[in-house]
C-alpha cells in the first residue's frame, strides 16, 4: 500500500506542478491579448509518456508575433510566468500550507500528497535555473531575449530565490516533514529521502541532458552524478538526527 501510494501520489504531484507552470504560461498570454483561450493548451497526442509524464505537452504560445510587434517585454514576461508564478507563487506555498493543514488534522496521507508537491515545484526550479538558465531555447531563451538579460542575470535574478527554496527544503523542510510523517520506520524515512533526491536531481535535473547547448549538458551530469547521490546520504542523516531529536522531546 506504501509504495502504491508513493507511485501515485508523485505521479499527481509532478502532474499538479506542470500543469500550474503551462497554464499561468497561458493565462499571462490572454491577460496580455495574445491569446483567444487560455485553457486551450497544447494536450500532445495521447500516449503512455504523455499520460505518465506530460512529455510533449507545452503552453501553446505563439511567441513569434509578439516579438515582431515589438513586445519583448511581454514576451519575456510569458515566459517567466510558468516558473514565477505557476510554481513560485501558486504550487509551492500552495503546497505548504496544505501539508501544515493535513499536519493538523492529523492526515499524513494529504501531508505526503503536499510533501511531493511542494518537492515538484523546487523541481521546477532547478528545472530551468540553473539546469537550463544557459540556452537560448524555450522559456529561459525567451525569457532572455524578451528582457534583454545574460544567462548571469538571470542565475542572478532567479538563481538566487531558487537557492534559498531549495535549502530550505532540503535542510529544514524535508527533515521536519519526514520526521512527522513516519516517526516509526526509518525504512520509509530513507525511502521518501532517496525517492526526492532522485526525482529533484536525476529528473528535472537531467532537463539539460539531451537539449540546450553544452553547459546545461555538463550541468545535468553534475546533477546526476555528483549532487542526487550526495543529497541522498546528507538528507538520511538529517532526517535520522531530525526524528532522534522528535522522539527525544
Amino acid at each position: 500500500m506504501f509504495a502504491a501510494l508513493l507511485v501515485v501520489q508523485m505521479w499527481a504531484a509532478h502532474a499538479v506542478a506542470f500543469f500550474a507552470h503551462e497554464y499561468a504560461h497561458s493565462f499571462a498570454a490572454w491577460l496580455l491579448g495574445w491569446k483567444a483561450n487560455p485553457l486551450a493548451i497544447n494536450y500532445a497526442h495521447p500516449s503512455l509518456p504523455v499520460f505518465l509524464l506530460q512529455r510533449g505537452m507545452s503552453e501553446k504560445v505563439d511567441y513569434d508575433p509578439i516579438f515582431a510587434g515589438g513586445h519583448g517585454v511581454q514576451a519575456g514576461m510569458i515566459a517567466a510566468a510558468g516558473m514565477v508564478i505557476g510554481n513560485w507563487l501558486i504550487t509551492f506555498p500552495l503546497s505548504r500550507w496544505c501539508f501544515s493543514r493535513a499536519k493538523r488534522r492529523g492526515s499524513r496521507v494529504g501531508a505526503m500528497l503536499a510533501y511531493w508537491v511542494c518537492m515538484a515545484s523546487v523541481g521546477n526550479f532547478i528545472d530551468y535555473v540553473p539546469v537550463r538558465t544557459f540556452t537560448t531555447e524555450d522559456d529561459m531563451g525567451t525569457l532572455q531575449r524578451g528582457f534583454g538579460w545574460s544567462p548571469w542575470t538571470v542565475m542572478i535574478v532567479l538563481g538566487i530565490p531558487t537557492a534559498v527554496a531549495l535549502v530550505e527544503f532540503l535542510f529544514r523542510f524535508e527533515p521536519r516533514a519526514l520526521a512527522w510523517l513516519f516517526p516509526d520506520s526509518r525504512a520509509k524515512r530513507v525511502t521518501i529521502v532517496s525517492f526526492t533526491a532522485v526525482w529533484l536531481f536525476c529528473f528535472y535535473g537531467s532537463s539539460g541532458w539531451s537539449g540546450g547547448g553544452p553547459i546545461s549538458h555538463a550541468i545535468s551530469g553534475v546533477s546526476i552524478r555528483v549532487i542526487c547521490p550526495l543529497m541522498a546520504i546528507v538528507g538520511i542523516v538529517l532526517v535520522a538526527r531530525n526524528s532522534r531529536d522528535a522522539a527525544a522531546d
